[in-house]
């Protein structure tokens, strides 16, 4: 929100369009008005750390695959995902050229690197470290943002102080469990911690003396938050490429490896079809148009993104133990992170694309695919099965699902079905005539 206008000075409308001028000149946000603003090469630089964070999450969650080393990288991805997020809505607002946001962005990015060195042993030796370089990047930030915004005016200030405010409420708990001995002690801590943080945004911030955010302090662009958590997605999916070419680097080559190689790609580029074919479309479109951008970029990008990057990092695990022991039957760690991974992928996107549709409606290819790869997984848990089979066919479900959206969203079933002089049910029919009917009214 721009400042308070000040009483245009004597000289005519000219000398009041020079004045405005001026004032944007010395202003450190961006003034997009909601439309669109460009990722930086700041921005893209700052991803740097996550990419680097990713892959520390991934190496971690694959050295410690038991329920409890879940429950801590989980966690640990919270953290992780929560800096990110919050420092993109920072940068929506702000300019990065500007000297003082660009000295903050870096200053962000300094802390987040610690915080990725310190994942590894976050339940070890480095807790402290973790936590402190995590209250760093997000209080710090957001006492610097306030300070930096306070020319723009009260709304924006304030609307930064109160997300202070509840990082303040939440640093006692990450610093207590930093300097816990107990690791099981640590993780309960750390989880209030994040409860507090994420219940955050669902009460607009509600801060006593401060009061609460209103819809018009989120004033975003809506392309440029789409953006930039595709762009966290590609991050995502880059670890699996990442993982694929590095088990296979210094392994013994044979049509075997080559197998599993073609059937851990093909599972990452499937998951990026599903994603950038229509759901970050979609999505973008939605949020772009919207005049409410700060609360859908809340529900879908904030909150609904993190399951589907979750769901991607844990499957680039099962690719990892794919290529490892391709030759073997699948192992139950195996079967638990390629089935919960993908799954959590689905729902989570399912969820996002539902947000994004008019029609509100949970796609019936991702439902599907969802109970498919809980039969597969099943099947493989209570029957040996071998890891490549059992990939194999995870790909092929994935497949299926894109396939099927491919078909109904580019020209449909039902036209098809007709082309070829093919029946099928009338109330199908009308069902979706309905539907698209509701569609396009205004």
């Amino acid at each position: 929100m721009a400042a308070p206008a000040e009483q245009a000075p004597a000289g005519g409308i000219g000398a009041a369009v020079a004045a405005a001028n001026q004032r944007a000149r010395r202003s450190v946000l961006r003034n997009h008005g909601g439309g669109h603003a460009p990722v930086s090469y700041l921005e893209l630089f700052f991803d740097l750390v996550f990419v680097f964070a990713i892959t520390q999450l991934s190496h971690s969650l694959h050295h410690h695959l038991t329920w409890h080393g879940l429950a801590e990288n989980v966690v640990l991805f919270l953290a992780v995902w929560w800096g990110w997020i919050y420092t993109a809505w920072v940068s929506n607002w702000a300019d990065p050229d500007r000297l003082p946001v660009r000295l903050l962005l870096l200053g962000v990015m300094l802390a987040s690197l610690v915080m990725a060195v310190a994942i590894p042993s976050a339940f070890a030796d480095n807790g402290l470290l973790f936590a402190g370089s995590y209250v760093a990047l997000q209080l710090g930030r957001s006492l610097t943002a306030t300070l930096i915004f306070r020319p723009e005016g009260p709304a924006r200030m304030l609307n930064m102080a109160r997300i202070a405010a509840w990082f303040v409420m939440s640093a006692p708990l990450w610093i207590g469990g930093g300097l816990s001995d107990d690791a099981n002690l640590r993780l309960l801590l750390w989880l209030a911690a994040l409860a507090i943080e994420y219940a955050g945004p669902m009460t607009m911030f509600r801060t006593p003396g401060l009061g609460r955010s209103s819809g018009s302090d989120w004033d975003i662009s809506g392309s440029h938050m789409a953006e930039r958590c595709a762009l966290f997605i590609i991050i995502a999916l880059g670890e699996g490429i990442v993982v694929t070419g590095a088990s296979v680097a210094d392994a013994p080559w044979g049509a075997g490896l080559a197998l599993a190689l073609g059937v851990a790609f093909a599972g990452s580029a499937l998951m990026w079809w599903l994603y950038f074919d229509l759901g970050a479309r979609r999505g973008a479109q939605l949020i772009s148009g919207h005049e409410q951008a700060g609360r859908v970029a809340r529900n879908a990008y904030t909150y609904l993104h993190m399951p589907i990057v979750l769901g991607v990092v844990i499957v680039a695990v099962g690719d990892a133990l794919l290529l490892e022991h391709w030759h073997e039957t699948a192992s139950r760690e195996l079967v638990l992170v390629q089935t919960g991974g993908t799954v959590l992928f689905l729902a989570g996107l399912g969820l996002f694309k539902r947000f994004a549709n008019t029609i509100r409606n949970f796609p019936l290819s991702h439902m599907v695919a969802i109970a498919a790869f809980a039969a597969l997984g099943l099947r493989a848990w209570l029957a040996p099965m071998g890891a490549l089979p059992f990939a194999g066919g995870g790909v092929a479900i994935l497949l299926g699902a894109a396939v099927w959206e491919w078909v109904s969203y580019h020209g449909g079933w039902m036209e098809r079905m007709e082309r070829l002089g093919l029946p099928y049910p009338q109330r199908v029919r009308e069902r979706f005539e309905a539907r698209r009917r509701e569609q396009d009214a205004p």
